[in-house]
């Protein structure tokens, strides 16, 4: 039996979990005060995953660069495949909150949209 030790990122409480682990499954969740704390660690353990926040080039924009997000969460371990494919990418404006950006990043069924918009520099 293994045991870990967690900061729960589900609310903004930031509880202290420790998580009992067996044979690579989650046996128990102590120290979270919401069921999102349990919820959180059993995922952490089995299939971590992250959004994943970045910028991108914009030409003719009133600004050089678009905020831009991840759907949904991504397979922690494709982290750095998502921001290298995000470096290839070159926008021209106008851009508009919600614009998928990229589709399908680094094969991961999850489009990256845009955060902001980004007006044609007049």
């Amino acid at each position: 039996m293994e045991m870990k030790q967690l900061v729960c990122i589900g609310c903004p409480l930031g509880c202290n979990l420790n998580v009992t682990i067996e044979d690579d499954k989650t046996i128990s969740v102590t120290g979270n005060t919401c069921p999102r704390g349990a919820d959180y660690a059993r995922k952490e353990m089995t299939d971590p995953r992250r959004i994943v926040t970045s910028s991108v080039k914009v030409t003719g924009g009133h600004l050089a660069s678009v905020s831009v997000k991840t759907e949904s969460d991504i397979p922690k371990g494709k982290i750095f495949d998502c921001v290298k494919a995000l470096r290839e990418v070159e926008l021209t404006a106008p851009v508009s909150i919600g614009q998928i950006v990229l589709e399908n990043v680094a094969d991961t069924g999850v489009n990256v949209i845009a955060t902001k918009n980004i007006y044609t520099d007049n």
